[in-house]
């Protein structure tokens, strides 16, 4: 009877696991909770032992934690005595040689069980843990969604903005036009909201996510440039809290700590930068040295921080509520429809005179502003005295003193800054009221009719800045960053998958309500003119929010100068973290000093650049100027957050499984085009900036940078982008004006792995100008199984060899057992679809006549044939030592071209591409061609001319006449030279295999033995079916006459060949072949013209005639070769692929 299988499991929670790390023996005395084993094996315990079992600790239940350590168990038959490793493997046996690179299921789940988040920008995990270090004790992160995501975005959402300038900007653009920013800018970010959410739910995103995620899905190259420009957005948002914070200091708080100040109205805007640029640099000291003392008062001061902020919105709220049943009073002085500085008016007077009873005066005009009458009008007596007001306008305190012609047709009223809820000045408010710098704040959207230019002496509230919808757009867009700490927390979040997304998004609509009724309330409670009095000048110097807050300004002046500080020190914290991430992944080289810090691992040198950075923003000391600033760094990154999401969506990478399913690639697309509508609409020359900053980034990473491979989406795009090209090139074959060299060029290496001639490849980086493809391929000889390190090793060599040389193309090793059948593999299977090679480039065989053996030179002929009959182009350089580098650049000379015949144009095709390139670019084109005696030669030169210029090519242009001649006795003794080597060479190459073969025979006398050519393989082709059939035939007996017999044989072949003045002699009586001596003479008239026209050329090109069809001339075929290019020093052979290259048509 089969044993059946017990599983008994128990579950528990994850608080209840023990807080000690698994690989400690305390294990063993815990209670186990999943139990495996066999009924049989149970029973047989149970009976041996004469107990029950039990869940008590002393019966030590079998508990195993990946690696950790094993106690026994009842549940397992220890009678064996074997060990627990051998019990689990002996069921896996079949997979057992592979456990190091495949390891178990268990194994596999255990890491992933124990995966902790790492800090931003760490390594990755399994690189982090060092075998047998033992790690300190993690508490589980406990955090959830409230706590974890959603009130850090609240705080990192709501700041400076809200306080400072939101009243401004609805007093400015009017309800309208400011409703329709903020909600452009919240749309902006719920939508990058909901692609950040799919990307932080598409697996495990690591502490400080938001680089990590933008890196991940778009590469290193985005992600170090898009990280740089997040990095910059948080530096100078912390330098925008900080000036924030100093304004509201000497404005609002305490304005007689003000160091510089001014003795007129010209120079009070340069004393207050200068003072914000003092203070805030004091700001940012000590806000630096906060943090590097210690992150963790920050993090304590945080909930404060968030307190304040929460405080000072609830009393907006509540002083709007209240404004519509008793509105506070905030009395506003009004010359006609142009408000008045009461900073100004020293005695408090709002009127042109008053009585000289104060009192009386006083009271009048506090029951005309309730009831909203005008002052009475202006009538010198003696009861009646001039104020501040009078002095400002006329220059005097006299009565009769001449004023100013709008201070004398208008009144001056005094009007109720916040008329309530309940006024109905939303009506007034809805339009906008843009004005330029200079112009004085006026009632309504209609300017006055004497509206000449105002002195800034008069206590008029002028605009400091000139605006439009653009600008209050940049200004504004900074209130709605922030959405990324939620993101940046997800290594404290119990379920960050589930937290991230929902906190985010409730995070963002609700900071949208806030804003959006924000709106509302400051249009529909404050007078307009108030609303555009952005430092609070009409309100008597109060922050014009601070008028709406209930009990009293002081909640939202201190609320907000706290919120301010506390925004200011969360960036200040997460700036350098984020460069410290950024630094750590090592993708910008010249970052890598800040990715050090203290032991602790606290960024202190990212801090010294933060603080630097932020100090640059500082000493611009206008809030208004900092903000578009940091506006295009955060809608950059947005943009690409956007991006990422989009581009995933469309690649359907099988990697994008988002547990939030809310997105679309439509909604991703639309938050990527409101971002870069929103960079070019609030600044459109910052916004060029910023792109050129990311842009060159891009560009030192992807030449300077560490190669990384993130599995990113743009890889994925570029995949898709070289199917869809390389299916459409696959339509059909190139047309003549698109044809350029796709070169495959033909490398060998020596035993030690090293380039033979590294020159080949400097030609054809010469040729291809970066332009076009290339292969680089070599032949690894060997068995694959055997050599498959070797092909790798060859493949890194000749990847360096192309980044020394520039070369842009791929790398083809491929293990052969033959040379010449690995090059033919190489030349039929490289390259893909449409992007093949066409032309090969291959290197001439050195000292081939001294080699005794053959190998080089027919794997060369070989190499010819196969491009001949695979239509491919093929050049071969002579003498290669010779060439130029790529930093030997010619100064003068001549490419010589020799067009001998006609090959498809490359002739006149390669000249051209050379001349690119800036080694040959200064020499000149020569092109010489052959005229026979009954060519016309004045004829040819003339059709020569008129077809370069056709092809638009410059060239000189020589007709070489060569006249019938007899062969000389030079051409025939050099033929006969020619043939009595090949003989006296092959018979030598005889001898030595007999001999060879002789050893083996004796060596193998009493063994079965396979006959085989024990010569060259290329032996075996060159001599013949008949012979090869007869070395493959495989002997089962082995006689002493046929042993006898073969020897005979050698020793007779051998000395009649060669060894015996009779065979020598018959050799010297060779008569040359008739067609080998008609080739000899055209080599050697040939080679005769050209060293006469082309001795001092830089380089010669000329047709490489085809080899001969017949393969026991290939000797000779060399020898043609040799001849032809003598005395010449750098010659490129080329052989055309038989198709047209070059077209006159355009």
């Amino acid at each position: 009877m089969a044993s059946s299988v017990r599983f008994t499991v128990t579950p528990i929670r994850a608080e209840d696991l023990p807080d000690t790390p698994p690989d400690t023996h305390t294990l063993a005395h815990t209670h186990a909770r999943v139990r495996f084993g066999s009924r049989e094996s149970v029973s047989r315990s149970e009976a041996s032992a004469g107990v029950t079992t039990s869940d008590t600790p002393e019966q030590g239940d079998h508990l195993s934690y990946g690696d950790g350590v094993k106690s026994s168990s009842v549940y397992i038959n220890n009678s064996h005595a074997v060990d627990d490793d051998d019990f689990y493997d002996r069921n896996l046996a079949l997979f057992e040689e592979e456990m190091d690179t495949r390891p178990k299921v268990s194994s596999l789940l255990s890491r992933l069980a124990n995966y902790t988040n790492l800090t931003q920008g760490a390594r990755e995990h399994e690189e982090a843990e060092s075998i047998g270090e033992k790690r300190k004790p993690r508490k589980s992160p406990q955090m959830g969604t409230f706590m974890g995501v959603y009130l850090p975005c609240l705080q990192n959402i709501f700041g400076v903005i809200l306080f400072l300038r939101l009243t401004w900007v609805v007093g400015t653009a009017g309800v309208l036009q400011a409703l329709c920013i903020v909600f452009i800018c919240c749309c902006c970010t719920l939508l990058t909201a909901i692609s950040m959410s799919a990307i932080a739910t598409n697996g495990v995103v690591p502490a400080g996510g938001s680089y990590f995620m933008i890196s991940r899905s778009l590469g290193p190259e985005f992600g170090g440039a898009v990280g740089s420009c997040f990095y910059l957005g948080t530096t100078f948002a912390g330098s925008m809290y900080i000036l924030g914070a100093v304004e509201i200091l000497l404005m609002y708080i305490a304005p007689g700590a003000a160091i510089f100040v001014s003795d007129g109205p010209d120079g009070e805007a340069a004393a207050m930068l200068n003072n914000m640029r003092v203070y805030g640099s004091i700001f940012l000291a000590l806000m630096s040295l906060l943090v590097f003392v210690g992150v963790k008062y920050v993090n304590k001061l945080a909930s404060v921080f968030l307190a304040c902020v929460i405080v000072s919105i609830v009393s907006i709220y509540t002083g709007a509520l209240v404004s519509a049943f008793s509105p506070p009073s905030f009395p506003v002085c009004v010359l006609g429809n142009r408000s008045l500085s009461q900073h100004e008016l020293k005695d408090g007077q709002c009127g042109k005179l008053m009585l000289r009873d104060s009192l009386v005066q006083e009271s009048a005009n506090f029951s005309e502003s309730l009831n909203g009458t005008e002052a009475p009008p202006v009538t010198a007596g003696a009861l009646e005295k001039s104020t501040d007001l009078w002095r400002h306008f006329c220059n005097s305190s006299e009565l009769n003193a001449v004023c100013d012609e709008y201070f004398q047709h208008n009144n001056v009223t005094e009007i109720n800054g916040l008329p309530g809820l309940a006024s109905g000045k939303i009506a007034e408010n809805l339009w906008s009221s843009y004005s330029a710098k200079g112009d004085v704040l006026e009632r309504g959207v209609h300017r006055s009719a004497h509206s000449p230019a105002v002195s800034n002496h008069y206590p008029y509230v002028f605009a400091d800045i000139t605006t439009s919808f653009t600008l209050l757009v940049g200004i504004f867009f900074p209130s709605v960053t922030g959405i990324m700490a939620g993101s940046n927390r997800s290594g404290d979040l119990k379920d960050a998958q589930r937290s991230i997304p929902i906190g985010t998004i409730l995070a963002i609509l609700t900071t949208s309500l806030v804003y959006l009724s924000c709106v509302l309330l400051f249009g529909s409670c404050v007078e307009g003119v108030v609303l555009r009095d952005k430092f609070g000048d009409s309100v008597k110097g109060n922050l014009v929010v601070g008028t709406l807050s209930w009990p009293s300004p002081w909640v939202i002046v201190i609320g907000s100068f706290f919120s301010t500080c506390g925004a200011g020190l969360q960036s200040l914290t997460g700036a350098p973290r984020l460069l410290q991430a950024i630094a750590k992944d090592n993708i910008i080289p010249f970052l890598r000093v800040f990715g050090h810090g203290k032991a602790n691992g606290e960024p202190t040198w990212a801090l010294l650049l933060t603080a630097v950075l932020a100090e640059l923003g500082i000493l611009i000391a206008s809030l208004d100027l900092v903000a578009p600033i940091l506006s295009m760094f955060f809608l950059m990154c947005y943009l690409f957050v956007n991006l990422a999401c989009a581009l995933q969506t469309l690649l359907r990478t099988p990697n994008w499984r988002p547990r939030f399913s809310y997105y679309h690639w439509t909604l991703s697309f639309l938050g990527m085009m409101i971002c870069l509508a929103l960079m070019f609409i609030s600044s459109w020359y910052y916004a060029i900036v910023a792109m050129v900053i990311a842009g060159m980034i891009y560009k030192y990473i992807e030449y300077h940078g560490a190669e990384k491979e993130w599995g990113d989406g743009i890889r994925g795009l570029s995949l898709s982008a070289a199917r869809f090209a390389l299916l459409r090139l696959e339509e059909g074959p190139p047309h003549t004006k698109n044809w350029r060299p796709q070169l495959l060029v033909l490398l060998k290496l020596d035993e030690d792995a090293h380039v033979k001639s590294p020159r080949l490849l400097t030609f054809a980086s010469q040729l291809k100008a970066g332009k076009g493809l290339t292969i680089v391929g070599t032949v690894i000889p060997g068995n694959f199984l055997q050599t498959y390190g070797e092909a790798l090793a060859a493949e890194q060599t000749l990847r360096h060899l192309m980044e020394k040389e520039r070369v842009k193309g791929f790398v083809h090793c491929i293990v052969a057992q033959k040379p010449r059948e690995g090059i033919s593999h190489m030349i039929q299977s490289s390259g893909l679809g449409g992007m093949r090679h066409n032309t090969v480039v291959m290197g001439w065989p050195l000292a081939w006549r001294q080699s005794e053996d053959p190998q080089s030179w027919k794997t060369f002929i070989n190499t010819v044939r196969v491009t001949t009959t695979a239509h491919l182009a093929l050049l071969v350089p002579k003498n290669i030592s010779l060439f130029p580098s790529n930093s030997e650049p010619c100064t003068e000379g001549f490419i010589d071209v020799w067009w001998i015949v006609h090959d498809g144009g490359m002739l006149m095709l390669l000249p051209f591409l050379l001349r690119q390139h800036k080694v040959w670019r200064k020499c000149s084109m020569r092109i010489f061609t052959v005229a026979q005696m009954e060519d016309n030669s004045i004829q040819m030169k003339k059709d020569l001319a008129t077809f370069l210029y056709h092809l638009r090519i410059d060239a000189y242009v020589e007709v070489v006449e060569m006249h019938d001649s007899d062969i000389s006795a030079y051409t025939y003794e050099r033929t006969l030279m020619m043939e009595q080597r090949s003989q006296m060479l092959r018979q030598m190459r005889l001898s030595k295999s007999d001999r060879e073969k002789e050893a083996q025979l004796v060596k193998d006398r009493n063994s079965m033995l396979r006959l085989t050519s024990i010569g060259s393989d290329e032996d075996e082709d060159a001599d013949g079916p008949e012979k090869s059939a007869d070395h493959r035939r495989v002997h089962m007996t082995w006689t002493k006459d046929r042993a006898l017999q073969l020897l005979s044989n050698t020793h007779t072949h051998t000395a009649s060949c060669c060894s015996t003045p009779e065979g020598f002699r018959d050799m010297l009586n060779i008569r040359p072949d008739q067609s080998n001596v008609r080739r000899m003479h055209t080599a050697v008239k040939l080679n005769e013209v050209i060293v006469n026209k082309s001795h001092d050329a830089r380089l010669v090109l000329l047709n490489m005639p085809g080899p001969p069809r017949n393969t026991d001339g290939d000797e000779n075929y060399m020898e043609f070769l040799e001849v032809l290019t003598e005395g010449l020093e750098r010659v490129l052979l080329v052989r055309g692929g038989g198709s047209e290259v070059i077209t006159i048509y355009s």
